[in-house]
C-alpha cells in the first residue's frame, strides 16, 4: 500500500485542483483535457456517467502529453477492470465496498476511494488507506467539517470533493489535512460545447494558481 499511496500522492500533488469531468465525447474529452493541461492542470478525473467515458479516458491516456488520467464513480470491481484497462493512472470512487476495496488490492493503480464520516475514514485507514475523498464536501458539512476531523484523524490526508468552486476553495486548501480539492468549474458545459478551449484554459489557470 505505500507504494500506491506515494503514487496517487505524487499525482495529487501536482495541482491544488483535480478537474471532474463528464465526458459526453472523445473527441471534445481530448481537447478538453488539453486545455486543462495547457492551463496547468494535469491530473484529471473522467467520471464513468456517460457511455463515451471509457474511450475519453484510453483517447486522453493515449493522446495527451502530460496528462495524468483517472477513471472516476467507479463502483464495483467490473468498473474498476474496465477503468484500469482504459488506460486510468489513479481510479477514484465515492464511497469503499469490500468489493472494490479487494479489486484494488490486486492492482498496481491506486485507489481513492470516498468518506465521509469518521467512522468511514477510520474503516479505510485499516485498509491501509491514508489518502481519501471527502465526498460529497458541501453537503457533509463542508470546510468546518473536515477541519474538525485533521486532529482526532491525523495523519489522514483528503481531496474534498462536491460543491466546490472557485468561491470556497480556499477554505478548504488551507486546511491542514486536505492536499487538493475535486471540482467541475474549470470545464462548464457551456464552454465545452461551444469549443471554447482558450476559455477553458484561462479557468484552469486561475484554479492552478490557487494556494492555501
Amino acid at each position: 500500500m505505500g507504494e500506491k499511496t506515494e503514487k496517487l500522492l505524487s499525482i495529487l500533488k501536482l495541482q491544488p485542483v483535480v478537474p471532474v469531468l463528464i465526458v459526453d465525447d472523445v473527441k471534445s474529452a481530448v481537447s478538453l483535457a488539453r486545455a486543462l493541461v495547457a492551463g496547468g492542470l494535469k491530473a484529471i478525473e473522467i467520471t464513468m456517467r456517460t457511455p463515451a467515458a471509457l474511450d475519453a479516458v484510453r483517447a486522453v491516456a493515449d493522446e495527451v502529453e502530460g496528462a495524468e488520467v483517472g477513471a472516476g464513480t467507479i463502483l464495483n470491481a467490473a468498473h474498476w477492470d474496465a477503468a484500469v484497462a482504459a488506460g486510468s493512472k489513479f481510479v477514484v470512487s465515492p464511497g469503499a465496498t469490500q468489493e472494490l476495496l479487494d479489486a484494488a488490492r490486486k492492482s498496481p493503480v491506486p485507489l481513492l476511494p470516498g468518506a465521509a464520516t469518521a467512522s468511514e475514514v477510520m474503516a479505510l485507514r485499516e485498509e491501509g488507506y491514508q489518502v481519501l475523498k471527502f465526498f460529497p464536501a458541501e453537503q457533509a458539512g463542508g470546510a468546518a467539517y473536515l477541519k474538525a476531523l485533521s486532529s482526532p484523524l491525523a495523519g489522514t490526508v483528503f481531496c474534498p470533493t462536491g460543491g466546490i468552486s472557485l468561491k470556497n476553495a480556499r477554505d478548504y486548501l488551507s486546511l491542514p489535512n486536505v492536499i487538493c480539492v475535486g471540482g467541475s468549474w474549470v470545464a462548464p458545459k457551456e464552454l465545452v460545447a461551444a469549443g471554447d478551449w482558450a476559455g477553458i484554459t484561462k479557468l484552469a489557470s486561475e484554479a492552478a494558481a490557487l494556494k492555501a
